[in-house]
């Protein structure tokens, strides 16, 4: 492998893992995803493995499943990200912090405040996930009774970004000036008011924050429709995803990456890095069982639930043992609709089984050895399918320490993966430049 195309490794970790029945493992800890002792050791041994990033998620709404599936759910308490990240911040000295923020729910000037407090408390290891909120059941807890229209959530995503940014860069990197002897703190005249006024959003600023370390926070972006990868290629740094396949995995990096060029940008500036599930075994078939006893463990009050927020549409009154029924549009997320259908048809799945895969993970996995998941990674490195994977861990502490233990240094002994970090940002660990001041040279 050439020493200048190595993979790009983040930890999806909010919740500590997306499938439903990791706090059910055995030796898992049931509290994973709301004790700081154990997310501080999580954050630690990703750091040592040379992670890029840590990564969370976030989600509004408790009551967006059925009573009888989210008794059984382990993220019905998670910590608020940035209280998170900002303590995190505190016990690791490299590793980059992303978080969620939704463009939906939230006021430009609170993004821009919390992203830079968080890149400024980190030495420049901030990251921004823009999510636009595709949960109705979130709606209602921002005063709203139905979720707003998709098309017009990525409208204001847009904007948005263009407000934040332009915040971030109210002052020049030379701005603050803090000369004792003069009593002259910084210079007006290397300060920026934005006034932005358009068609969504109306902020006149400047943000009471000097410019992050970074420039910008790293720009993440969530999302795989038309709009979504429209929104990626004009925006982002960094897309997560989740294609199904390799050969999903191709379209998708081959169309973003063509519109990244249509914008003028070239193809390094972003890094896709799917979503990737991975359980780790001495053999093959040891990972396979440690997944049919994962799997083992997830309710059909949740699969179902679960089943129900992929497709957007409550499904428990179908026939478990029946097709999948006809499912109308909604505004919910386009993407993971579309999955479901596509799973359902290929495999002629029953809805018990189709709910079985989406309670416990439906995604993109590599179950295996270390031999056999290192040499699917550098098949999709290899092949464009991705720049690196998002991973998402079965259960916790031991399926993180089997990536961290053995899978991260099988990487490294092949050169598919850093044995050091180079830099100290999480642009350097990314490869990404720090952007201009768009106001001053």
């Amino acid at each position: 492998m050439s020493d200048t195309r190595k993979l790009h490794l983040g930890a999806f970790m909010r919740p500590v893992s997306l499938h439903t029945g990791a706090w059910r493992y055995p030796g898992a800890y049931p509290d994973a995803n709301f004790n700081f002792a154990h997310l501080k050791s999580f954050a630690q041994k990703l750091e040592a493995a040379k992670f890029d990033a840590f990564f969370m998620a976030d989600h509004l709404a408790v009551l967006n499943m059925p009573i009888e599936a989210l008794r059984r759910s382990h993220t019905v308490t998670s910590f608020e990200p940035f209280t998170l990240l900002s303590a995190l911040a505190s016990v690791t000295d490299r590793i980059g912090l992303v978080a969620t923020a939704s463009t939906t729910f939230d006021q430009p000037y609170h993004i821009a405040r919390r992203f830079a407090s968080l890149d400024h408390i980190s030495g420049g290891r901030a990251g921004w996930n823009i999510v636009t909120t595709a949960n109705p059941d979130a709606a209602l807890n921002f005063g709203l009774d139905d979720m707003v229209e998709h098309d017009e959530r990525y409208s204001r995503a847009r904007e948005f970004f263009d407000v934040v940014t332009g915040l971030w860069d109210s002052f020049a990197d030379d701005a603050f000036i803090r000369d004792v002897e003069s009593g002259i703190f910084f210079d007006p005249a290397r300060m920026h008011v934005l006034d932005h006024n358009g068609p969504g959003l109306k902020v006149r600023g400047p943000l009471n924050i000097a410019r992050p370390p970074q420039g910008w926070p790293v720009i993440v972006q969530a999302g795989q429709s038309e709009a979504g990868r429209q929104l990626a290629a004009e925006t982002a740094e960094v897309v997560f995803c989740s294609p199904r396949d390799l050969a999903a995995g191709k379209a998708l990096y081959a169309d973003i990456k063509g519109r990244l060029e249509a914008q003028g940008r070239t193809r390094d500036s972003l890094k896709i890095l799917p979503a990737a599930f991975v359980v780790v075994g001495d053999t093959v078939e040891e990972a396979r069982q440690k997944r049919l006893k994962l799997d083992s463990l997830v309710h059909y009050d949740s699969a179902i639930a679960s089943l129900s927020i992929a497709l957007g549409h409550d499904a428990a009154g179908f026939d478990p043992d029946g097709p999948l029924p006809p499912i109308p549009e909604t505004n919910a997320s386009k993407t993971g609709r579309a999955q479901v259908l596509k799973l359902a048809e290929e495999e002629g799945l029953t809805v018990r089984q189709l709910a079985q895969r989406y309670g416990g993970y439906a995604g993109l996995a590599f179950v295996g050895t270390v031999g056999t998941i290192a040499d699917e990674m550098e098949t999709w490195l290899g092949q464009e399918g991705s720049d690196g994977f998002n991973i998402v861990f079965p259960y916790l502490p031991d399926g993180l320490d089997d990536v961290t233990g053995k899978l991260a240094p099988e990487l490294q002994r092949r050169g598919l993966f850093r044995s050091d970090y180079e830099g100290g940002t999480l642009r350097e660990h990314l490869g990404l430049a720090r952007p201009a001041n768009a106001f001053f040279s």
